[in-house]
C-alpha cells in the first residue's frame, strides 16, 4: 500500500516480499522512492488476529541491508530461465514509537487508536468510512521524512488471521482520497505461494540463498526456497492483492 498521512509529489519504483512463517506470522519487506515536500507517514493496514495487543507486530531493521530488493532481483537473470510473466476515541495514552533503523514506526491495534498518534502522521476518520474492509484491521505505521529519495526497506512480521493467504498492501492513498484506480509501479516477491500462483507468478531461477544474504534479512527469507515475482504497472483496481500460499505447519 501507498497510503500516506499527507499529499506526496510521487511515489515510484514499490519492491514488496511477504512470506508467511510457521508460527501465524506473515513477514512484509517494503520499499519505495517517494518525493514528498513534508515530513508524512506511511500506513499499512494489516490482516492482524483479532484483538492483537500493542506488541503484536515486530519490527524489523533493514538499514545495514538496503540492497535487499537488489538482491533478491538478482535471483531472476535476464533473460529469465524458468516461468513467464468511522468515530475517534477519547484521548489515551500514545503509542509505542520504535526507532526501526532511518525510521520512526508504530503499530495502530484498531481504527480507533489513531487517535493516540500525532495529528501529522495519520488518515482522517472520513478516508476510513470509505475503507470498511479495514474496520477490524491494525495498521503499521512509519514515519518519513520529506525529500527525494529510495527508501531503505522497512521490515515487520504481524500475526496473520490468516495464514493460507499472504496479503500484499497495495491499496493506494497519495492525496488524502480513495479512488477506484490507481497507478501501479509494483514488483510484488512471495516464497511458499500456492499451486496456482506458482504457474502464474515468474519463478526465480535460483534458491533465493543465490543472491540474498538471509542472515541479514531478519528471518524474512527461506534461503533453500525459490521466490515468485509478479510486476503490476499502470492503471490498476485500487485494492489489496491477495494470494493463496502453501500454509507452513
Amino acid at each position: 500500500m501507498c497510503c500516506f498521512s499527507k499529499p506526496v509529489r510521487s511515489v515510484s519504483n514499490t519492491s514488496i516480499f511477504c512470506r508467511v512463517g510457521p508460527k501465524g506470522y506473515q513477514a512484509v519487506v517494503y520499499s519505495m522512492r517517494l518525493d514528498a515536500d513534508q515530513d508524512l507517514a506511511m500506513i499499512l493496514p494489516v490482516p492482524v488476529v483479532a484483538s492483537s495487543p500493542e506488541d503484536a507486530v515486530k519490527f524489523l531493521d533493514f538499514s545495514s541491508y538496503p540492497v535487499f530488493f537488489e538482491d533478491v532481483e538478482k535471483n531472476f537473470p535476464l533473460p529469465a530461465t524458468f516461468g513467464g510473466s468511522f468515530s475517534d476515541s477519547p484521548r489515551s495514552a500514545p503509542l509505542k514509537v520504535n526507532q526501526v533503523g532511518s525510521f520512526n514506526a508504530s503499530f495502530v491495534p484498531t481504527v480507533a487508536d489513531f487517535s493516540r498518534l500525532d495529528e501529522g502522521f495519520k488518515l482522517s476518520s472520513d478516508v476510513w468510512q470509505k475503507l470498511p474492509q479495514y474496520a477490524d484491521y491494525g495498521f503499521v505505521v512509519f514515519k518519513l521524512r520529506k525529500g527525494s529519495a529510495q527508501v531503505h526497506p522497512m521490515g515487520f512480521a504481524f500475526p496473520t488471521r490468516d495464514r493460507a493467504h499472504i496479503t500484499f498492501p497495495t491499496v493506494h492513498i497519495h492525496d488524502g482520497k480513495v479512488h477506484k484506480k490507481a497507478d501501479f509501479d509494483h514488483s510484488l516477491y512471495c516464497q511458499s505461494p500456492s499451486a496456482e500462483v506458482a504457474m502464474t507468478w515468474k519463478e526465480s531461477a535460483y534458491p533465493a540463498s543465490y543472491a540474498v544474504k538471509t542472515s541479514k534479512a531478519s528471518g524474512t527469507v527461506r534461503p533453500e526456497q525459490h521466490i515468485y515475482k509478479k510486476v503490476m504497472k499502470g492503471n490498476l483496481e485500487n485494492e489489496d492483492v491477495t494470494v493463496g500460499t502453501v500454509a507452513p505447519a
